[in-house]
């Protein structure tokens, strides 16, 4: 097993994640720079078909979802392997989908980000360039199930500057900025 070189234990990845427009991107760019892991973007592993989907509206189900979630577990399984942390934003509205992450060869551990939906939808109304119309935002509220007590991760509210964020999370998951 490759092992960290930040840790020298089995390699980490922090996932960020919450519904769109609450702040996975910045979040997690921020924490990736403070700790000099590699970042992706979860939105990059979606198959064009379920790009085109949201674009139209229509929100994504478990099926079209699971060849995504397995795609980011491969990669962190992959990241892994190389002895590479990573941060990397992933909606993992629910469990299930977390218990696919899960199953990659690396520590996953979540920060959830958590707003109210009016706050969430206000941000969203200023994005520009992204294929997520505002119609599914309610979508992904309505199916979000928050992290569980059992689930290796930590619920920090977005009511601060992100970089107040990152480090409520940082401290929160016990993780110190080298």
């Amino acid at each position: 097993m490759s092992t960290s070189p930040q840790t020298g234990e089995k390699p980490v990845s922090i996932i960020v994640m919450g519904p769109s427009s609450i702040g996975k991107t910045t979040t997690a760019r921020l924490i990736a720079d403070k700790l000099d892991w590699i970042f992706a973007e979860g939105d990059e592993f979606h198959p064009p078909e379920n790009i085109d989907k949201m674009s139209n509206g229509i929100p994504l189900n478990d099926e079209d979802r699971a060849p995504w979630l397995e795609k980011i577990r491969d990669w962190i399984s992959e990241k892994a392997g190389e002895g590479q942390d990573t941060v990397l934003t992933c909606s993992a509205l629910k469990r299930r989908y977390r218990d696919v992450l899960r199953g990659a060869g690396a520590r996953v551990r979540f920060v959830e980000l958590v707003a109210e939906e009016t706050l969430v939808a206000e941000r969203m109304s200023r994005r520009k360039g992204h294929y997520m119309p505002a119609s599914l935002l309610s979508s992904q509220f309505a199916a979000l199930e928050m992290l569980d007590e059992d689930e290796d991760g930590v619920k920090v509210t977005v009511d601060a500057s992100p970089e107040e964020v990152v480090d409520r999370a940082l401290t929160e998951l016990g993780i110190k900025a080298g």
